[in-house]
């Protein structure tokens, strides 16, 4: 693995420097073939088992924690940062650079008295939803490996240490820039530091100049509301979206508490720490939005405010606009980047009266729309018709929708469109605590079983349709906490 070390080396003063506490008698639990691929790596060995333990030194490692600060459920943090992750730098791989991070290996001088460590009930559960996002084309970072052992550590109950081996396009949060903003010494010079740092390294068609950082400011703006109508559309709950955990590329990042709906709920809370619903699943676009403006207000002395207002109203028009072709391609009609105000507005209300019937009526939301490859838009729609117990609402939604969709020339075709939009397959919280459990009695099985299946949501897997299947009663819409 060939690590380069420009964060290192051109931000001093953004972070300090640590060591691994060492995980005792590693062993691995999970690899992925196609986060490895991303850094150049194929196979998991000897060597890099004891490296990403923190049991061996990597030679060419520098190994730090960043130093950021953020809002925590809407009050300001003065300072945070790695409190459990340690980067070792950014691994060269061949389409690019990842920041390779070992997640839950030891104290670091952000800890704030913590262990330092991870569980692997957290660690299995990061892997698996970076898998799984990944496979569905939504923007995250990704988890290479997860490593177990016996190591007792205390969260809520007493559990095994884990480390997750985490890959990053970038580790740089919204909190960064708020850290040195807030912290007022050389609050400019700092700011725009880091500011040319992100630009130059993953931004390179922009300027390190006024009009260059307004580009760049409103392209944060357009990928954050991207990332999030990508959520909204596939119904993913992140559960903690505080400005610490908000990647300044976009990427779905610092996953705890997160679920995929099962059954379809506006309000749906899926972290046990969030009782008043700041950052329930409906909330999310709006929090989006709170997020970039707490940027906003960190960038304010480099970029003028009248441009950072512009910047931040393009969010919504690109939230609505891509959730609406998400949508449309999940449901079968065609929406073009120049639909007119109104005729966003009516697909607007096509889709949440459809979404209103499925939360009315309790349906699950993966395996409804799942139906839609199995049906014919102008034609039979007895297996999606089936799904609803008012089949009365449903049809007087269906005849808005038919004449939304309009005639079809190939059904087979659309079809198929239908099924490469509509995964059959998600990870589902209590799948990933069975498997999980399994694991902690020594079979591995389980968790084997789900990586592969989540590579691969949209293909049928026949002799896996069992997890396609609604959660028992017990594994329904289950809430986690933010040590999960």
């Amino acid at each position: 693995m060939k690590l380069k070390q420009d964060f290192f080396e051109q931000l001093t003063g953004y972070y300090q420097q640590v060591m691994p506490t060492p995980l005792p008698s590693p062993h691995w639990l999970l690899w992925s073939d196609d986060a490895a691929a991303l850094i150049g790596e194929s196979q998991p060995n000897d060597e890099l088992l004891q490296v990403f333990s923190g049991n061996q030194r990597l030679p060419q490692a520098q190994y730090y924690a960043q130093v950021y600060s953020g809002h925590q459920f809407g009050g300001y943090s003065p300072q945070l940062g790695d409190g459990r992750s340690i980067i070792l730098g950014e691994a060269l791989g061949p389409q690019g650079s990842w920041d390779v991070a070992l997640k839950g290996a030891g104290p670091t001088p952000y800890s704030r008295h913590g262990d330092g460590r991870a569980v692997t009930r957290s660690a299995v559960r990061e892997f698996l939803i970076s898998e799984a996002l990944a496979a569905l084309h939504i923007p995250t970072t990704r988890a290479l490996a997860v490593i177990g052992s016996e190591l007792p550590v205390w969260r809520e109950t007493l559990e095994k240490g884990a480390i997750t081996v985490r890959l990053a396009r970038s580790h740089i949060r919204f909190g960064h820039f708020e850290y040195f903003y807030y912290g007022n010494e050389q609050r400019e010079e700092k700011v725009r530091r880091l500011a040319d740092f992100v630009i130059q390294q993953h931004f390179p068609q922009f300027s390190c100049d006024s009009a260059g950082y307004k580009a760049w400011f409103t392209e944060v703006v357009s990928a954050t509301a991207r990332m999030i109508a990508q959520w909204q559309a596939y119904g993913f709950a992140h559960g903690v979206m505080n400005t610490d955990n908000m990647s300044i590329l976009g990427d779905s990042f610092d996953f705890g508490p997160f679920a995929f709906l099962d059954t379809y709920q506006e309000d749906f809370i899926c972290n046990h720490s969030d009782p008043e619903g700041r950052y329930a699943f409906g909330q999310q676009p709006g929090i989006g939005l709170w997020n970039l403006q707490c940027l906003a207000q960190a960038l304010t002395p480099i970029i003028a405010s009248d441009d950072l207002l512009a910047a931040l109203r393009q969010y919504q028009p690109a939230l609505v606009q891509h959730y609406l072709q998400l949508m449309g391609a999940r449901l079968g009609f065609p929406v073009s980047s120049n639909q007119s105000e109104t005729e966003q507005q009516q697909d607007l209300q096509l889709i949440g009266e459809f979404t209103q019937l499925l939360e009315q009526q309790k349906l699950d939301y993966t395996n409804t729309l799942r139906q839609f490859g199995a049906i014919t838009p102008d034609g039979d729609n007895a297996r999606l018709r089936d799904e609803f117990v008012d089949t009365h609402a449903f049809d007087g939604w269906w005849q808005h929708f038919a004449k939304r969709v309009g005639k079809t020339d190939d059904v087979a075709a659309w079809q198929q469109s239908r099924r490469m939009a509509n995964p059959k397959y998600i990870l589902r919280n209590y799948q990933a605590q069975q498997a999980t459990e399994q694991a902690l009695n020594g079979d591995l099985s389980g968790l084997q079983t789900l990586h592969q299946l989540l590579k691969n949501p949209f293909d049928e897997q026949p002799e896996l349709a069992h997890y396609a299947a609604r959660p028992p009663q017990w594994g329904e819409g289950l809430i986690m906490s933010c040590s999960s």
